[in-house]
């Protein structure tokens, strides 16, 4: 059965984790979105996934407090620059300074602890090992890792194999396989308003107009990737860029 029963969705109002978050619903789980507010560099996101959580209407979205910037190591969570203007070969280059040292990690312990005492049995997240800047927890092989250390570290997991049944909590991952232009597609589908998302590491202040509200950068690895899929989706791009 899955209509009716609960999902944890891990939700930063970007391309990717709203156009999961919109799977999740469709399919007809009762979502619990989780956001984390990590010591990133700036709070756009949050603004954002709270306004689409709020839209799509799921059952409650919560903010978890963490400060990732006592590790450092990133340009996401330390004074590194963001860097800019790269092409698709040097994205996929090494692992670039924007990467978060055990962030999906981090963030799917969370998760885990919310399904736990939720009921949760599915956790979504939004990875993507086609279209993406290279980071190694975005990998087909760290989500079947984690899933079955999902199942030996929970309370849950351990009474449920002891009674002979499968994995109990199940880690999805539906974009795993597809490009920024199929995601984008999928999206649509189900009526997403990529509108309302955010994708930008480094936003631009602002625009001058009646709002003066961050605008997407339009030069970093993200912004970069989220123009070419929708140009490679053939659907008109909504997002203001600075450049």
């Amino acid at each position: 059965m899955v209509n009716g029963e609960t999902a944890v969705v891990l939700f930063s109002g970007g391309l990717d984790s709203t156009t999961v978050l919109a799977i999740a619903l469709a399919k007809g789980f009762r979502v619990q979105a989780l956001s984390f507010r990590y010591g990133q560099r700036h709070s756009v996101e949050l603004d954002v996934a709270a306004r689409v959580a709020r839209r799509m209407g799921v059952e409650r979205h919560a903010v978890a407090d963490i400060d990732l910037t006592i590790y450092g190591g990133s340009a996401l969570t330390a004074d590194i620059d963001v860097p800019k203007d790269r092409d698709g070969d040097a994205m996929t280059d090494g692992i670039p300074v924007t990467y978060v040292p055990a962030r999906n990690t981090i963030f799917l312990a969370h998760a885990l602890a919310l399904a736990e005492t939720s009921g949760a049995r599915n956790i979504f997240i939004g990875v993507n090992a086609l279209d993406y800047s290279g980071y190694p927890d975005c990998r087909p092989a760290f989500i079947k890792a984690f899933q079955r250390l999902a199942n030996l570290a929970t309370k849950e997991g351990v009474e449920a194999a002891a009674q002979g049944a499968d994995a109990l909590f199940q880690i999805q991952a539906p974009l795993m396989e597809m490009t920024k232009a199929e995601i984008i597609q999928q999206g649509m589908a189900l009526g997403v308003d990529y509108g309302m998302t955010w994708s930008c590491y480094d936003p631009h202040p602002g625009t001058g107009d009646t709002t003066n509200a961050p605008v997407h950068c339009g030069r970093c690895d993200s912004c970069q990737l989220r123009k070419k899929g929708f140009a490679e989706a053939g659907v008109a791009d909504p997002t203001t860029y600075a450049v």
